[in-house]
């Protein structure tokens, strides 16, 4: 009897002790703009990034790794939820935009917390705050945000760096506000403020200070660089650009040190840099051979250096899972004159940089550049270092975490995401089997080959192109491909027009 008890008691202990072992701390950590060869581990040589590329060789690193769209909010939306996101019709988002994902769909960090994680989003958000019905009250409580979708702990910029309001965020908290001089977004002022009036970048653009403002981005004028959109009062908040990227850091390390060994977490990571504005910290000015653009990558390496460091001190590097990448290509001279480009349509490549490596295009455009970018996967006690030739997209990581922790996910969750879980843990060389890429127009990648469908708005043809040959997208073969881009073209429209989703119709076929 006393053995069969001791047996009945080793079969609940052990199961769990395993499940314990089955959940890996994870942390992604997210770059802004950050193309495919702007790290040394992906080919840069005139921009030092000695943190990424030691976290390179001891991961497995991706060739073939994707977001999902070549913009930002779309790409962390589809990252997030396992949908994508021009099913929601989703579109980088102004200042004040309301929140678009919805309270109620599975995410993510929904997905951790179900498997009995922690869960915590740090640094740029730009999936918008509030319901869209009655405008966010900055003064109070700002919500939904965040912790409505699925995150425990949350600390902000709102929006994204060159868009108003310039404050940090703290779960429903802007932080360091000071009532007496109230926070507004909007064109105009409540009738009646008498709060701090921020410069007019249209009327005065000499109080565009730090560096001016090449397009667009001229609207409030803080801390003398003009933002999208207007911002009143908060003065007492504002976050100072200089600091931003050590205080995010400051933050992760914070929440990192302050997690009990005994409770897994999930950390989103999401730098600010290397987005415009680029306004990096005194200390790393002039450590790259570029400009501001190439400083800030440095100080994004020092960022990721720092966090990869308190893993260490605090005994939890071998088994948390560590995911850099970014949510698109690259991008120059993005509204500000920063020093990228140093005349008229010259690019850094045309000094030895280009940060989509040997790939056509870079954000905003459909082509590879857009979306194939850094994908590095770090997990200790379960994946050996490599380079992996894989195809996967970051759409793929709910389903994939679904599969590592043992969550079942309904029909209606995450409708686009299927597990690459195999290819991420060095297992399978080949990857997911289709990807959708978004840029406008979309695209579909089927093994090497690449079809990308017509602009009618622009009169551009469809294209078709043979990756396995023509890595840099220049051989059209919609003439010669005809039947096989016949094909793509149904497979692509079918896929993107189903209300089930990819996994669900793919494996119907």
């Amino acid at each position: 009897m006393k053995i069969g008890v001791l047996l009945l008691t080793l079969g609940y202990f052990f199961p769990l002790v395993a499940h314990a072992v089955e959940r890996p701390n994870v942390i992604i950590i997210y770059g802004d703009d950050v193309g495919y060869g702007d790290l040394g581990a992906y080919g840069a040589k005139l921009i030092p990034t000695p943190h990424l590329d030691k976290l390179a060789t001891e991961s497995l690193r991706f060739t073939d790794g994707h977001c999902s769209a070549a913009t930002c909010t779309p790409s962390r939306f589809s990252m997030l939820t396992g949908v994508h996101a021009f099913r929601h019709n989703v579109r980088i988002l102004p200042p004040n935009a309301p929140m678009v994902i919805k309270p109620t769909m599975f995410t993510l960090p929904r997905l951790f917390q179900k498997a009995g994680y922690k869960t915590a989003v740090i640094g740029k958000w730009h999936l918008g705050i509030g319901d869209g019905k009655t405008p966010v009250n900055w003064n109070g409580d700002v919500k939904p945000g965040p912790l409505e979708v699925g995150f425990d702990y949350s600390f902000l910029l709102p929006s994204t760096n060159d868009r108003v309001p310039c404050v940090y965020l703290e779960n429903y908290r802007v932080l360091n506000l000071d009532p007496k001089d109230p926070l507004y977004v909007g064109k105009k002022p409540p009738e009646g403020f008498s709060g701090t009036v921020y410069p007019d970048a249209k009327k005065t653009p000499a109080a565009m200070s730090y560096y001016k403002s090449t397009s667009g981005h001229n609207h409030s004028v803080i801390n003398g660089i003009g933002r999208i959109g207007y911002m009143w009062g908060g003065k007492s908040a504002l976050w100072n650009d200089e600091t931003m990227a050590l205080e995010f850091t400051k933050q992760a390390c914070k929440y990192i040190s302050a997690q009990k060994k005994e409770e897994p977490f999930f950390l989103f990571w999401a730098a600010a840099d290397i987005h415009v504005p680029r306004v990096p910290n005194e200390r790393f000015k002039g450590k790259s051979k570029l400009s501001y653009r190439g400083d800030a990558m440095v100080q994004l390496d020092w960022c990721v250096g720092e966090i990869t460091k308190v893993l260490e001190e605090q005994g939890l590097v071998e088994n948390t899972i560590v995911i850099f990448s970014s949510d698109n290509g690259p991008v120059y001279d993005d509204g500000y004159a920063d020093g990228t480009t140093v005349k008229k349509s010259q690019k850094e490549s045309d000094r030895g940089h280009d940060g989509s490596g040997p790939y056509r295009g870079g954000k905003y455009q459909i082509y590879e550049g857009g979306t194939r970018v850094p994908f590095i996967v770090r997990w200790p006690a379960k994946i050996k270092p490599g380079v992996s030739a894989a195809m996967i997209n970051q759409i793929d990581f709910m389903a994939s975490f679904a599969d590592l922790l043992g969550v079942q996910l309904e029909e209606n969750q995450g409708i686009d995401s299927r597990s690459v879980l195999s290819s991420l843990l060095g297992n399978d060389q080949v990857g997911t089997e289709i990807l959708i890429q978004e840029a406008g127009v979309k695209a579909l990648r089927k093994g090497h080959w690449k079809y990308i469908s017509a602009n009618k708005p622009k009169r551009e043809e469809a294209q078709l192109y043979n990756l396995a040959e023509d890595i840099g997208e220049q051989n059209n073969l919609l003439d010669q491909e005809k039947q096989r881009a016949s094909q793509m073209k149904k497979l692509l429209d079918r896929l993107t027009q189903t209300k089930k989703g990819v996994r669900a119709k793919l494996s119907e076929s």
